[in-house]
């Protein structure tokens, strides 16, 4: 028997969607970026409308020279973990950094953001626990639910109500109990009621964790996310990001005012086992965090565009999601119809992401954009109007 056999399954989905000389769609390849927002795929100039680049700084001319520099003087890499050898002057300068932004006393910085919620929620909840955990949540974090072996509750999508009525249940029941929300959901981009489940926390006694990596940047008046936007930070108590969204670079992190953060560096099994950040990578996204700080008018661009793009799939008669944020998802009905979609819209010239089930909401496939500040207004109506032409030859919309 093949040690392959049990993933026949997985290459019948597969032989399924590129049926016919279709392209596969989880290994395209952008053979390279010409700006932020225009890429080579296929040899071909491509509109870049699924990087979750949200503030174009995969780009930005000072983390770019700020890697180099420090390429020149610290060398490509580490070598070794946090725990080992793999800290350096510029791993501690990057984690005050994020932490003085986040005005939090303390900040642990993980090789990636899906590293950062393993690390976190694995080491957070124990066995004896409970992890209560959105319907919808990213599989990093359920990956960390596995490894904590807590017991995991779920609650409806974005329904504090819901979750309220599963923690009374466990009143009086032994362990710690650690609700765990994202900021802006990936799949669909509809945002957390970040208040109504602050409330919900505050009232029994529960921890609560918010994964920020697809809202820090964006929302905020100083772009710390959903909670600062709902004004309820000190109600949350790890804050778990990454760099690879709004920062345009690679990484993770948590944030807390809790003096045991320091703890889990030593019990964190990705913290501790994982090479740490190339010196490079850590000055790029330094260079980058100065640019959020310092140009909140990419925010307000971001969702100028998100708004525009929104309306216009909307407009031509396609089904989205209900609130406008960077990530800006149609709806389909059929799996091979959505894939006729994507490869015609690559066609034509619009790279987005094909999102299948079991990975989306309501088993619904997706064709999942992200906007970027750096998007022209011209460059989202030209993605619309592909949008409306395929839309016309497939029999959708209007």
């Amino acid at each position: 028997m093949s040690i392959f056999s049990k993933y026949e399954p997985l290459a019948r989905s597969l032989a399924a969607v590129t049926h016919g000389g279709g392209r596969n769609p989880f290994s395209v390849v952008i053979d390279h970026p010409i700006s932020s927002t225009v890429g080579v795929i296929e040899g071909r100039e491509t509109l870049l409308f699924g990087t979750n680049n949200y503030l174009g700084l995969s780009q930005s001319e000072a983390a770019i020279e700020a890697a180099i520099d420090t390429l020149r003087t610290h060398g490509v890499g580490t070598t070794g973990s946090r725990i080992a050898n793999g800290t350096q002057g510029l791993h501690r300068q990057l984690e005050e950094r994020i932490a003085a932004f986040f005005r939090r006393r303390h900040c642990m910085v993980f090789s990636t953001g899906y590293q950062a919620n393993l690390g976190m929620i694995s080491a957070l909840a124990g066995k004896d626990d409970y992890l209560l955990l959105d319907a919808d949540s990213h599989a990093s974090i359920y990956d960390g639910s596995r490894l904590s072996q807590a017991q995991v509750i779920r609650f409806r999508h974005n329904d504090a109500d819901d979750l309220h009525k599963r923690l009374r249940r466990l009143d009086g029941t032994p362990g710690a109990k650690l609700i765990v929300v994202e900021g802006i959901y990936s799949m669909m981009g509809d945002v957390v009621p970040m208040a109504e489940f602050a409330a919900v926390k505050r009232e029994t006694g529960a921890w609560l964790l918010a994964d920020e990596a697809h809202s820090v940047g964006v929302m905020g008046e100083h772009g710390r996310g959903v909670a600062e936007s709902c004004g309820v930070e000190n109600d949350v108590d790890f804050v778990v990001g990454t760099f690879s969204k709004s920062l345009g670079t690679v990484g993770g992190y948590c944030v807390s005012d809790d003096d045991g953060l320091d703890l889990i560096r030593l019990c964190s099994r990705p913290y501790m086992f994982t090479a740490s950040l190339p010196p490079d990578v850590i000055a790029a996204t330094m260079a980058a965090l100065s640019e959020l700080e310092q140009r909140p008018e990419l925010r307000h661009r971001l969702m100028d565009n998100a708004r525009r793009l929104h309306a216009g799939l909307n407009a031509i008669g396609l089904r989205t999601g209900l609130q406008a944020s960077p990530v800006v998802s149609v709806v389909l009905d059929e799996i091979d119809e959505a894939v006729r979609f994507w490869n015609r819209l690559l066609d034509l010239g619009v790279y987005v992401n094909l999102s299948l089930p079991p990975a989306t909401p309501d088993q619904h496939p997706l064709l999942r954009t992200s906007v970027m500040a750096t998007h022209d207004a011209a460059q989202i109506d030209q993605a619309i109007e592909i949008f409306a032409i395929v839309a016309r030859e497939l029999g959708l919309g209007q």
